[in-house]
């Protein structure tokens, strides 16, 4: 039984092969106006026919589909917005992180003196231009 379904299925086979070489051996078409006639009659038989087997969908099913697709643009696009909002978020700490400098001034007692006497020599000298006006 075995060996007779071998041998169906290998003649099954040599026939599709057959039909495909005589399919194969087809000239091909010329280009003629009567060509493009009957292409173009059947480009819209078939279209025609396509249109037949189009299953239009209810007005409950429409709303239906209408309303899944919005709230998937809704939760996608929330989604989006938060991750978004994180990432910016985190790059704006790391930003300001990067920017901040800490200045620390080392204070000694010959730092002030000094600091202190420059102030006082310029007070001297606003008080000397303003008297020589």
């Amino acid at each position: 039984m075995a060996d007779e379904k071998k041998v169906t299925d290998a003649e099954v086979a040599a026939k599709k092969a057959k039909k495909a070489e005589k399919k194969s051996k087809k000239a091909p078409s010329k280009f003629s106006p009567k060509n493009i006639g009957k292409g173009i009659a059947r480009f819209f038989k078939d279209l025609r026919g396509e249109t037949k087997k189009i299953v239009w969908p209810n007005a409950k099913m429409v709303v239906k589909s209408t309303g899944i697709v919005l709230a998937t643009v809704l939760i996608l696009g929330a989604g989006i917005w938060i991750i978004d909002f994180a990432i910016s978020g985190g790059i704006s700490a790391l930003n300001n992180a990067a920017n901040e400098t800490e200045v620390t001034e080392v204070v000694t007692e010959d730092s002030e003196e000094n600091h202190e006497g420059h102030d006082h020599d310029s007070e001297e000298e606003t008080t000397e231009e303003t008297t020589a006006e």
